[in-house]
């Protein structure tokens, strides 16, 4: 560490553990970390590596069932753990900020955007309010989100999970602070949004000589982000190198089964020769209070394939999902269920309409009950549709824990809180399946999930797909798991379908427009690739 570049962030020998099952079990291990000012360090590993609790260790705080036994910590010459609790809410915020992975779960949805945006930099940044608003607008600006002056008028609730995300790395960024924890801040963006999310982030990291620790499963971004990697798995660290050298030549074998994944693929499987679509969207439309959302819609699911629907953030594919599942009322068209229409408002459907059509939410944080055991909540579904109980129902929970890969001991009797987002998300999954359902709507369901984990998720669908025939409407911004899971694609931009047909014809040359932008923005594990992205694009 040269003196022009002195060190912020240190930490040495670090043991944090966390208490569940009536013990207490090591999350970090011993784990040595240096971060100079300007410098992004990245973080990668599977769900549970101990990402998250490092990322928050740096700034003096463990979540509610975690302690740190040993090691220290230290912010530009401060030591974290012997700070009072009110010098580290004085640093929170000022000097240190955090953009969480849920962002969902973090916006209080009963204040507008822009009022909590401006909280911490009026209140112990010393910002007058109109300055920290102009300030908000320009970082809305920076970060492309729409109606940049007038967005942060709205609530939480009101935007998409996307511009949710970039909302709140706007309201890390507030206070220009000395350090950025990144927890996945991308991972609910579209491919074409992500790249101006990641050239801003960059960007104000250099412009302002922030250090940052950017947490994330996906091994392209942090290669357009980090100038260091490091590799962690079960709370150990398994090795760390310049972004570079690591990328050209891992030294451990779990860090090159991590640059292996991502080759899995589905057998495309045809139309069923006899029979119409079982799920059907026909010419719908609908608006949110008088704001159109979504444009004459239509899209077919047939009796054991895969639909992925693909497009940027704000282009209506949750907003379709609604609409499927009678959350949203249509203005205009239909859905139909094998042939037959459904009540556009789900109060109106019968119990077996109901069973037939399960969801999987995008943000488990915001899906699971924090009250409630995982067998209660697995349980729900088994008891209200199948009328199991007793013995039988918290048997068939476990089937479907192993189902998912979690082992039935150790997971029944927890709550959420105390499961990874990973875990949280497989036991959204083990939800949905408790109903049997006919059709299954993902939505983002490997988005907030380490790539080994990710592959393992579709590898398990596409096992529960061949087994039971259900039919899957993949909801995702991510198009290597369209290239890998998907029988039929819809594209769609702005509320409209604007593309449709099998994965091979959708992937083969030539792309119309906005379809090929989409395939272009995948990130590639080449730290060049952003500035080449953007160099073309600057280009046209």
């Amino acid at each position: 560490m040269n003196a022009a570049n002195p060190s912020l962030l240190q930490i040495r020998d670090l043991h944090i553990e966390g208490y569940y099952d009536d013990a207490w079990h090591p999350l970090v291990q011993g784990i040595d970390l240096t971060l100079a000012r300007g410098e992004v360090l990245g973080l990668i590993g599977e769900s549970g590596a101990g990402k998250s609790t490092l990322g928050l260790a740096a700034m003096g705080y463990t979540r509610d069932g975690c302690r740190i036994t040993g090691g220290s910590i230290h912010f530009d010459g401060l030591d974290l753990r012997q700070c009072s609790a009110e010098a580290l809410r004085k640093l929170r915020g000022l000097r240190i900020a955090y953009v969480a992975q849920s962002a969902a779960a973090s916006f209080n949805p009963a204040q507008r955007l822009i009022d909590q945006h401006v909280e911490t930099a009026v209140i112990n940044g010393g910002m007058k309010r109109s300055e920290a608003e102009a300030q908000a607008v320009e970082l809305y600006r920076v970060l492309r989100l729409p109606n940049p002056e007038s967005i942060g008028q709205r609530y939480p609730h009101q935007v998409s999970g996307g511009q949710l995300q970039r909302a709140m790395t706007a309201m890390a960024m507030a206070c220009q602070p000395d350090l950025i924890i990144f927890d996945e801040p991308t991972t609910a963006l579209d491919v074409t949004t992500q790249i101006e999310v990641l050239a801003a982030i960059r960007d104000a990291v250099k412009r302002f000589g922030m250090a940052a620790i950017y947490i994330t499963h996906d091994l392209a971004v942090v290669s357009q982000m980090a100038d260091r990697i490091m590799v962690l798995r079960h709370g150990k660290r398994v090795e760390e190198a310049a972004t570079r050298q690591m990328l050209q030549a891992p030294t451990q074998d779990y860090t090159k089964s991590l640059w292996a994944v991502r080759c899995f693929r589905t057998d495309p499987k045809g139309r069923p020769e006899q029979g119409g679509p079982l799920l059907e969207v026909r010419n719908a439309s609908a608006s949110y209070s008088q704001q159109p959302v979504l444009h004459d819609v239509s899209m077919r699911l047939y009796r054991g394939q895969t639909l992925a629907v693909i497009g940027e953030s704000g282009s209506g594919k949750s907003t379709t999902a609604r609409l499927i599942t009678g959350l949203l009322q249509p203005s205009s068209g239909q859905v139909l269920f094998d042939g037959e229409v459904l009540p556009a408002d789900y109060r109106r459907r019968s119990k077996a309409q109901l069973r037939s059509i399960q969801m999987i939410y995008q943000i488990p944080d915001t899906a699971l009950n924090p009250r409630q055991r995982i067998v209660d909540i697995i349980g729900r579904p088994l008891a209200f549709y199948l009328g199991l109980k007793g013995k039988a129902l918290r048997q068939r929970v476990a089937e479907l824990l192993e189902m998912i890969e979690l082992d039935p001991g150790k997971f029944m009797e927890r709550l959420p809180s105390e499961l990874s987002g990973g875990q949280k998300q497989r036991v959204c999954i083990a939800r949905a399946l408790a109903a049997e359902p006919q059709v299954i709507i993902c939505d983002e369901v490997t988005s907030a999930l380490d790539q080994l984990v990710a592959e393992g998720i579709l590898k398990l669908l596409d096992r529960v797909q061949r087994q039971l025939g259900v039919s899957y409407l993949f909801i995702t911004h991510d198009v290597a798991t369209v290239r890998a899971i998907a029988d039929e694609v819809v594209v769609m931009q702005r509320g409209k379908v604007v593309d449709a047909g099998a994965r091979d014809v959708i992937f083969t040359p030539p792309h119309r427009d906005y379809t090929g932008l989409l395939f272009s923005s995948e990130p590639e594990m080449d730290p060049d690739w952003l500035d080449r992205i953007l160099q073309q694009r600057a280009s046209v």
